[in-house]
C-alpha cells in the first residue's frame, strides 16, 4: 500500500540546522534531535509539546506522532495508535487520504464504518491496490448491516496490481477464485529451498487467507492461516507485523 511520506532523518537534521529562530532553546533543540535519532518519540513529543502551529518543529512532531502510532499498532495498542494517527492528521490533514494505517487500526478497534470510509478515501490516491480493496471489504462485512454478499457487490475493482499473489487474493474475495489459487501463486519451485521472496509471498498469502476466513466466520481456518503468516513465514514489514498483531489480538500462538 502507498506509504505516508513522513520526515526522514536527513530532512529532520536539515530542518534543525535551519531552525535557529524557533521557540525551542538550543539545548532543548539538541535533546529533540538526539531523541529523534534514537526513535524515542515519547521524548520528542514531550519536548515539543509547547510549539506553535507555525513552528518549524511541526513536521518533526507530526512525524513522531505517526511513527509512535505505528509502533503502538505493532504492540497491539490499537486505541493508542488511533489517538496518535488522529493527532498526526490534525497537524497535517492533507495526509488523510493516504492514511491506510489508520484504516487497519479502525478494523481492529471494531470501528468498521470509519475503516470503510478511510479505505474509500485511500482509493482516491492509490487506485490499483488489492490490499486496499480487501480491507475495505473486511470493514464492509462487519459494518452495521454488512454481509459477505453485500461486500462482494461493492468490492473495489483492481486490475493492475502485479504483486504476488494479489490478483489471486482479489479473485478469492470476489468469489471467483480459490484458496488453492492463492497458495499456488505464492509458492515457487526452488527444490524445497525457502527463499526470502517466497517467504514474503507466503506471508501475504496466509495473512489474506486468514482475513478471508475471518470474514466468513470460520475461526479454525483463520487460526491455521494467521499462525503461518505470523510465525512460520514471519516478515519484518508493516503487513508482516500486521499478521503478528492479528495473531496476538485473536489469541493465536506459535505451535511449539
Amino acid at each position: 500500500m502507498k506509504w505516508i511520506p513522513v520526515l526522514s532523518l536527513c530532512l529532520f537534521l536539515g530542518a534543525c540546522a535551519d531552525a535557529q529562530d524557533n521557540e525551542l532553546a538550543p539545548e532543548t533543540a539538541k535533546q529533540v534531535m538526539e531523541a529523534f535519532q534514537k526513535e524515542d518519540f515519547d521524548r520528542v513529543l514531550d519536548l515539543t509539546s509547547s510549539i506553535q502551529p507555525d513552528s518549524r518543529w511541526t513536521q518533526i512532531r507530526a512525524t513522531s506522532l505517526q511513527r509512535r502510532g505505528e509502533q503502538r499498532f505493532f504492540d497491539a495498542k490499537i486505541a493508542e495508535s488511533i489517538a496518535d494517527f488522529d493527532a498526526f492528521l490534525a497537524m497535517i490533514p492533507e495526509q488523510d487520504p493516504y492514511h491506510w494505517q489508520r484504516g487497519l487500526s479502525y478494523y481492529y478497534a471494531e470501528e468498521y464504518e470509519k475503516g470503510k470510509a478511510q479505505f474509500e478515501r485511500h482509493q482516491t490516491v492509490n487506485t490499483q491496490d488489492v490490499e486496499n480493496a480487501v480491507w475495505h471489504f473486511l470493514c464492509a462485512v462487519r459494518a452495521p448491516g454488512g454481509s459477505v454478499a453485500a461486500a462482494r457487490k461493492e468490492l473495489i475493482p483492481i486490475e493492475r496490481d502485479a504483486r504476488v499473489p494479489m490478483k489471486e487474493v482479489h479473485d478469492l474475495f470476489a468469489g471467483r477464485g480459490t484458496v488453492e489459487d492463492v497458495l499456488a501463486a505464492a509458492k515457487e519451485d526452488n527444490d524445497g529451498v525457502l527463499t526470502d521472496r517466497e517467504r514474503n509471498h507466503l506471508c501475504y498469502a496466509h495473512l489474506y487467507l486468514a482475513l478471508y476466513f475471518e470474514a466468513l466466520g470460520e475461526t479454525e481456518k483463520m487460526t491455521e492461516h494467521i499462525r503461518l503468516a505470523a510465525y512460520d513465514y514471519a516478515m519484518d514489514h508493516y503487513m508482516g507485523k500486521t499478521a503478528q498483531v492479528h495473531a496476538k489480538l485473536r489469541g493465536v500462538k506459535a505451535v511449539r
